[in-house]
């Protein structure tokens, strides 16, 4: 192992990725590396791209997508990952080569792809960031704390779940921010599972979200891998930290599908089950609304309606209601205040002057559904 000074300049000239921007990289006054060095999930890295590949372009902290080019100089954490769609990747056991697994800032070895993925972009480790003490700086040090729950009084919570990556969760999630955002909501969201990307929560701050976080907030690069325990704990802390905001509604998305490790893990979880009070499910088509709909009704989940990429399909919903009894809701849908009358969502009874001037203009409005 060897640990070497780290100039300052260096740090501030190497692009800095969305997944450890919380980190305050001032701590990191050295570069730790050697053959007997084994990453951890979350340590952050200083690496140079060796050879682009499918990802082009870095997110930066502040949401910009910087062009690659090799030879640049990146600021990444390692992490492991889980897309159907794009990538399988662990984190390795050494600090050779790798690859760039995420836009985000995630590095990583790949498993396997997707059919319609290039190889990922390669990246050569130059060490792990450390302070001047050789400790490794990590991005759980940044990690917002878990409030003990009997402490605050949590507002009313919305998970959005769905059958599997691309199924239109984040879109769900979005409009619906927004149609309540519309009829005065004072409205939270985050993204509790899924790969360190600001791209859903962006859209979600677009949407109307007067605080937003994700699991990066709770000291983590990616879910993927994460014990049930681990999973639970970056829920309750993002809900308590959600909660002493004074919210009227806290709006969840749960990344990928019910069959994924993780997210199985948190929605079969005591405290899901006793925290969340509606599920909207996600889901392309009649079939997978059906699927899905039996397994969290089986898990005694409060489903309330389905939505997703299948509401682009009139015949689509028409199969869906039918097969499932449920409203279901689309994006126009979603987004017009009457959302909160719809789904019966409560409002704070601080909130009851705001409250009958949005029923007034509300009254005036119908649903497709």
């Amino acid at each position: 192992m060897s640990l070497l000074p780290l100039q300052s300049n260096r740090l501030k000239k190497a692009k800095l990725a969305y997944t450890p921007r919380n980190i305050t990289l001032e701590k990191a006054t050295s570069i730790l590396f050697g053959k007997d060095i084994i990453p951890n999930s979350g340590d952050l890295v200083l690496a140079m791209v060796e050879k682009i590949g499918q990802h082009t372009a870095l997110e930066l902290a502040n949401g910009r997508r910087s062009s690659l080019f090799v030879g640049d100089e990146i600021i990444v954490c390692y992490g492991n990952r889980y897309a159907p769609d794009q990538f399988e990747a662990e984190v390795p056991k050494d600090l050779l080569s790798c690859d760039l697994v995420a836009s985000g800032g995630l590095a990583s070895r790949m498993k396997c792809r997707h059919a319609s993925m290039k190889n990922p972009t390669k990246i050569h480790p130059i060490g792990l960031l450390a302070d001047s003490n050789g400790k490794r700086i990590n991005l759980f040090d940044s990690a917002l704390p878990n409030i003990i729950a009997n402490q605050i009084q949590r507002p009313y919570i919305i998970a959005v779940v769905g059958t599997s990556m691309n199924a239109g969760k984040t879109t769900t999630a979005a409009t619906l921010i927004r149609g309540l955002h519309n009829a005065n909501y004072r409205v939270g969201a985050a993204k509790v599972t899924g790969t360190g990307s600001g791209r859903d929560t962006w859209l979600m701050m677009d949407a109307g979200s007067a605080i937003t976080f994700d699991f990066t907030h709770a000291g983590f690069p990616s879910t993927y891998l994460l014990t049930p325990e681990q999973i639970t704990s970056v829920f309750t802390t993002l809900t308590s930290q959600l909660s002493k905001e004074n919210l009227d509604v806290i709006v969840l998305e749960v990344a990928d599908g019910l069959y994924q490790n993780e997210t199985a893990a948190l929605l079969n979880s005591d405290i899901f089950a006793q925290s969340v009070d509606s599920v909207i499910f996600a889901a392309g088509d009649a079939m997978g609304a059906a699927s899905g709909a039996q397994w969290l009704t089986q898990k005694k989940l409060p489903l309330i309606a389905i939505s997703g990429r299948l509401t682009a399909s009139p015949l689509s919903i028409q199969e869906t209601i039918r097969a499932t009894g449920l409203s279901v809701v689309d994006k126009e849908t979603l987004s017009s205040p009457a959302i909160a009358n719809l789904l019966n969502i409560p409002r704070k009874k601080s909130d009851t002057q705001a409250s009958s001037v949005v029923d007034w203009r509300l009254a005036t409005m119908t649903c497709s559904y």
